[in-house]
């Protein structure tokens, strides 16, 4: 498998930040890290070994970032304003910089999926939502898709358009959310085992289903808990069954 690092200095977020590529070849798929955590977690945690299969039969490139989760939702030393704001500049990082980036290396015209696990399947599906001109579908695995449950009841402009269940529900513009909805590859992913919360993917889901947006939401037996060896699982098997 080709694996590369890469990182510049990102001037949205005034830090370095790297990035690992793995594969030659295929749709993007950009892996956004759980909690506070790298952009060498999915390798350590054995999911890209996972998914090897797929980057190398060249199904998919696979470009892994960093959170910044630890400067803004989880750093509980911020006032809770600033931790928006900075929340807003990694959503700009992503968008004016990693999606350039993924373009260099692939195509103009090669779909980018988002991807993500627990606190990073929030911010994938997020980030779609926001920008479904520039992203074409999600896969979110063990989510929770209200963002004020981690940020400990503070609530402003941008706590709010950060959270999918909050924006979505009151979304009517009719040519945002026809952009959503030629995206077929929205997929919800959750077990039911230990610390896993389906419910709050099946109210996604309802809400998505509101409004008339097509998805998969696969709720897994009570033997997966929220844990890396349930995301190995499910992420080979929505790449083999789904794309």
């Amino acid at each position: 498998m080709r694996r590369e690092i890469h990182g510049w200095h990102s001037p949205r977020l005034n830090k370095h930040m790297d990035i690992a590529v793995y594969g030659h070849y295929g749709f993007s798929l950009l892996l956004i890290p759980t909690a506070a955590a790298d952009f060498l977690e999915y390798e350590r945690f054995q999911l890209i070994d996972a998914i090897a299969p797929f980057i190398d039969a060249g199904k998919c490139k696979v470009f892994s970032i960093n959170s910044i989760n630890t400067e803004s939702w989880m750093n509980y030393h911020m006032h809770p304003r600033d931790k928006s704001i900075r929340h807003q500049q990694f959503n700009g990082y992503v968008f004016e910089e990693v999606l350039p980036f993924i373009k260099n290396m692939t195509s103009w015209d090669t779909p980018v999926y988002t991807c993500g696990a627990s606190f990073g399947a929030l911010h994938a599906m997020n980030l779609f939502l926001r920008r479904p001109d520039e992203i074409n579908g999600v896969i979110s695995m063990s989510g929770d898709y209200e963002l004020s449950h981690y940020t400990r009841g503070y609530h402003d402009t941008d706590v709010y358009f950060n959270s999918p269940m909050q924006y979505m529900p009151n979304l009517n513009d009719h040519y945002v959310l026809e952009q959503i909805r030629r995206n077929w590859h929205i997929h919800i992913l959750t077990g039911q085992g230990e610390w896993e919360d389906p419910d709050a993917s099946r109210r996604f889901s309802a809400v998505l289903h509101s409004k008339g947006i097509m998805h998969d939401l696969d709720i897994w037996g009570h033997d997966i808990p929220h844990d890396w060896p349930s995301w190995r699982k499910m992420l080979p098997y929505v790449l083999g069954a789904k794309f």
